[in-house]
């Protein structure tokens, strides 16, 4: 593992609220867009405890400050692991307690509760993954009870191309979609707004330098193509997903909106929370061998806590804080990020500075890490039982969805992603 003084536990900085920070403390560093105050246009910068320090007046390397000086991530995104990294060395000296630099950088701080937060990059393109596997078998279950995962699941990282147009920074408040709605009982569909509306607790890939068209990503080179990471929820709509999935799958059910968390967690971040891909089970295939890399199967995988919570109109006029829907772990990833991105580019598709890629929705193997409602209440059948006394199939207008992801291992200090959250808006 590539492990350096940028993640040793002892390490504080002059920024006293990121000792001790739940998300970011100096060990972690993730990067943003932000609006200072509310004026001007957006700005990189970098969390650190409950500020934000704007990169493009830091003193940093040439390349870093010009790329920072855009409004998204993108350029800094183009530089590669290289940079990056040498960017991450830096920018721990910077802030680290004793810094000579404190005077210079202490006026470029701005608290994270006075700015605005925005996308973290322009996303030319967004392809959604199914990459958790007890995620697969619990909605197959509920659509083909008699033939749950079908048999290119464990061959092939399934995914689909969605609609990058509609994703939304945290804090975005989701409208409820209308569609074609059709019941088993009725003959014909009719044209109303969601019923079934659902989340999907899922990992957010952002990739860094891309390839050229016709030029597929080695699957041993696929992490030196990665940006960072964030969270994603994949709002579904369940029952205009039903009527309208075959034979193309996902379409107007998936493309009204997706939700990002605003900070994007750096691979270098990341390293001490790699773990070894899990042993498939007895009798499945192994893959082929364009996915297949050793070195990648023994760290590819990471050990994230990943869990969503609820809160709804009658909660919050209670005063009642938000309640815990699932705790999942992006281990149970059946395909490794590499695994997904060299599969995405192996026929040639090109990927770009930007693009965004997610897991599909995790789930843990007990009902406790269910990702979604669908899988939770068993497609609608048992409601989800609240504090409030309320019950849930599915969501309702007001219901407030967040999801938070946290990496913590024993001689390490604990990084987080912060929160990403939305309402959900009545149809129009």
């Amino acid at each position: 593992m590539m492990i350096d003084a940028t993640h040793d536990p002892g390490l504080r900085s002059w920024v006293e609220s990121a000792n001790g920070h739940p998300d970011f403390p100096i060990q972690n560093l993730p990067l943003g867009v932000f609006i200072p105050q509310d004026r001007g246009p957006g700005r990189v910068g970098v969390a650190i405890g409950e500020y934000i320090l704007d990169l493009a007046m830091a003193p940093l390397a040439e390349d870093v400050r010009a790329a920072a000086a855009n409004p998204s991530l993108n350029a800094l995104f183009a530089l590669g692991e290289g940079p990056r990294k040498d960017m991450r060395v830096r920018l721990s000296s910077l802030l680290a307690e004793g810094s000579q630099h404190r005077a210079v950088l202490e006026p470029h701080l701005h608290l994270q509760e006075a700015c605005t937060l925005l996308l973290p990059a322009r996303i030319g393109d967004y392809t959604d993954f199914y990459v958790g596997i007890h995620h697969a078998t619990n909605v197959g279950k509920v659509f083909r009870p008699d033939n749950p995962l079908l048999p290119n699941y464990k061959h092939v990282p399934i995914g689909y191309h969605g609609r990058a147009s509609s994703v939304r920074v945290s804090g975005t408040p989701v409208r409820r979609p209308k569609g074609q709605l059709k019941s088993p009982e009725s003959d014909t569909p009719r044209f109303a707004p969601c019923e079934r509306l659902d989340y999907e607790l899922e990992m957010g890939v952002w990739i860094g330098p891309g390839n050229s068209l016709g030029d597929a990503i080695p699957v041993g080179k696929a992490d030196s193509h990665v940006a960072g990471f964030g969270l994603l929820n994949d709002w579904s709509a369940r029952d205009i997903q039903a009527w309208e999935y075959q034979p193309l799958g996902p379409f107007l059910a998936k493309n009204f909106g997706s939700t990002v968390s605003p900070w994007v967690v750096t691979p270098e971040a990341l390293e001490p929370f790699r773990v070894p891909q899990p042993a498939r089970p007895d009798g499945d295939p192994a893959p082929l061998p364009y996915l297949l890399d050793e070195a990648d199967q023994a760290r590819g995988a990471f050990d994230l806590a990943l869990e969503v919570l609820i809160l709804t109109p009658a909660m919050r006029e209670k005063g009642m804080g938000p309640h815990r829907l699932a705790l999942s772990n992006a281990r149970h990833m059946y395909w490794t990020v590499a695994q997904m991105v060299a599969h995405h580019t192996s026929n040639g598709c090109d990927l770009n500075p930007g693009d965004l890629l997610g897991s599909g929705t995790i789930s843990a193997p007990d009902a406790g890490g269910f990702g979604s409602l669908l899988e939770s209440t068993q497609g609608g059948k048992e409601p989800v039982s609240l504090p409030s006394g309320e019950t849930r199939r599915f969501l309702q207008d007001g219901d407030e969805i967040i999801m938070r992801g946290r990496a913590s291992r024993d001689g390490f200090a604990g990084i987080g992603f912060g929160d990403c959250r939305a309402v959900v808006l009545p149809a129009n």
